[in-house]
C-alpha cells in the first residue's frame, strides 16, 4: 500500500477506538471509527482509508476461519453438558479437602479445552457455592480460584485469544498452547496459594448464594449429563492431534514431523467425534448453530482490530517505537508483554487485548529481533494481567454468578491481576533469561 499515515494519526485513532469501547460504543462501531479518524488525521485521503480498513481486516481472515471452525468443538462442550461433566468429575475427585485446588483445576480444565473464560466461571461457579457454603470459604477466595484457574486453563486454551495469538506472529497454535504450558502452572500455583490465604476473608458463601445463582442462572444444562469418560473424548483427542507435529519435531519422528493439519480440521473434527462418543449425533445442527453464535461477536472483534492494526502497520507509529525504546536504553523485548497488558486493559478482554496488541504492534515486537514463539506467548499471558477491569463483561457476569456487590467484586481484582502477573514474568523469563 503506497499511503504512510503519521503516527499521530495512528495514536489518535487507537486512542478514540479505545475511549470509545470505554464509553460503550460497540467495540467494532469504535475500532472502524477510530481507524477512519486516524487515515483521515493521519494524511490518507477517502479512497485510501477506505483502501486501510479493508486490507487490514482481509489480514484477519486466517484467524476468522479458524475461529469459526473452533465454533464447533466449543458448541459440543457447552451445549452437551460436557464441560459441566468434566468440571463436576474433577471435585468429586479432589473432594472437599482440596477444594479450592479442585475448583481451580477444574475451571482451568474447563477453560483448556475451548470453553470460554467467563462460561466456565458460570459452570463451576454454583459447585464451588455449594462445597464453600459446607467449608466456610469466602466468596472471594472462590471468585480468586475460579478467576486464576480461568486465567490459567485460557492461555493453553484453543480458544480465539490462543488462535489471535499464534496467528498474528505466524506460529502454529499447538507450539503457543504447549509454550503456555509452564507459566499456566504457575498460574494455578499461584491462584490457589492466594485463594487459599483468602478462605475467610470477605462474606462467607452461604446456601443463600447458592439459590441466588440458581435463580439467575439462564443455562439450558441438560437434565442429565454425559459420562465423564464420554465428555473427554474430544478435548482429549484434540489434544493428541494438535500435538502430533510439535512431538514429531522434537522427536524427530519422521511421520509425526510431517504430520501438518492445521487446527481449522482438527477442531471441528474433535467436536464431531466427542458428540458421538456422547451418542448425540442427531444434535449435530443444534451444536453447531450454538457454536456458531458464540463465535460471532469474536469474528467481528476480529474485522474490527484488524482495521486499526492495518492503520497503524501502514503508519509511522511501529518504526517510531523502536526509534524511542532503542534510544531510551529499555529491552525490545518488553514491547511484547506492555502491549498484551495495555490492549487487554483498555478493552477489559483477554481475546480483544490480543488482537489488538499482535495487529497494531506486532511488527514492531518483531523487529527487536524477538522470536515469533516468545512474542506471542509474552503478548499473551501479558493480555491476562487485568483483562478484568469493570468496563468488561466479565467483571459483571462473574459479579452476579458470585451473587457478589460490586465493591466485593472490586476486591478481588488485585489478586486476579497478580495471578496474571506471575505468568507474564514467567513467560518473560523463559524467553529472556533462560
Amino acid at each position: 500500500m503506497s499511503v504512510s499515515v503519521s503516527w499521530i494519526g495512528a495514536l489518535i485513532g487507537l486512542a478514540l477506538a479505545i475511549i470509545l469501547i470505554l464509553r460503550k460504543l460497540n467495540p467494532v462501531y469504535s475500532l472502524l471509527l477510530g481507524t477512519i479518524v486516524g487515515a483521515l488525521i493521519g494524511g490518507a485521503n477517502l479512497t485510501q482509508t477506505v483502501n486501510i480498513v479493508v486490507a487490514g481486516s482481509q489480514s484477519v481472515m486466517g484467524t476468522v476461519v479458524r475461529v469459526l471452525a473452533a465454533g464447533v468443538f466449543a458448541g459440543v462442550m457447552m451445549e452437551s453438558g460436557a464441560a459441566n461433566a468434566i468440571a463436576r468429575g474433577i471435585v468429586t475427585k479432589f473432594g472437599e479437602s482440596l477444594a479450592i485446588f479442585s475448583l481451580a483445576l477444574a475451571t482451568m480444565i474447563i477453560t483448556a479445552v475451548g470453553v470460554f473464560i467467563p462460561v466456565a466461571v458460570l459452570i463451576v461457579a454454583p459447585i464451588a457455592l455449594e462445597v464453600g457454603s459446607r467449608m466456610k470459604i469466602s466468596k472471594l477466595a472462590l471468585l480468586v480460584a475460579l478467576s486464576g484457574g480461568g486465567k490459567a486453563g485460557n492461555i493453553i486454551s484453543p480458544n480465539p485469544n490462543t488462535i489471535a495469538a499464534a496467528h498474528g506472529f505466524n506460529i502454529e497454535l499447538s507450539q503457543l498452547m504447549v509454550a503456555d504450558f509452564i507459566p499456566a502452572v504457575f498460574g494455578l500455583i499461584m491462584t490457589v496459594l492466594i485463594a487459599t490465604l483468602l478462605r475467610h476473608r470477605g462474606a462467607i458463601a452461604t446456601m443463600a448464594d447458592v439459590q441466588a445463582n440458581q435463580d439467575q442462572s439462564t443455562s439450558d444444562e441438560p437434565s442429565e449429563l454425559p459420562s465423564l469418560r464420554s465428555s473427554i473424548v474430544a478435548p482429549v483427542l484434540a489434544v493428541i492431534l494438535l500435538l502430533l507435529n510439535p512431538v514429531g519435531s522434537i522427536l524427530h519422528i519422521g511421520l509425526l514431523e510431517k504430520f501438518e493439519v492445521d487446527a481449522m480440521y482438527i477442531l471441528p473434527l474433535a467436536g464431531l467425534v466427542g458428540m458421538l462418543a456422547m451418542h448425540q449425533g442427531k444434535q449435530v445442527l443444534a451444536y453447531t448453530k450454538a457454536g456458531m453464535a458464540r463465535m460471532t461477536d469474536v469474528v467481528l472483534i476480529l474485522i474490527g482490530a484488524g482495521a486499526i492494526g492495518g492503520l497503524i502497520t501502514t503508519s509511522t507509529l511501529p518504526a517510531a517505537i523502536v526509534h524511542l525504546i532503542k534510544i531510551s536504553g529499555i529491552s525490545g523485548t518488553f514491547l511484547a508483554p506492555i502491549a498484551g497488558i495495555l490492549m487487554a486493559a483498555a478493552t477489559a478482554s483477554t481475546s480483544t487485548g490480543v488482537i489488538l496488541a499482535t495487529g497494531s504492534f506486532g511488527k514492531a515486537i518483531l523487529a527487536f529481533g524477538t522470536a515469533p514463539l516468545a512474542a506471542a506467548v509474552m503478548v499473551h499471558t501479558g493480555a491476562t494481567v487485568i483483562d478484568h477491569l469493570p468496563q468488561g463483561n466479565y467483571f459483571h457476569v462473574t459479579a452476579n454468578t458470585m451473587n457478589m456487590t460490586l465493591k466485593e467484586r472490586m476486591q478481588s481484582v488485585p489478586y486476579e491481576t497478580a495471578v496474571g502477573l506471575t505468568m507474564t514474568v514467567v513467560g518473560v523469563v523463559m524467553f529472556t533469561l533462560l
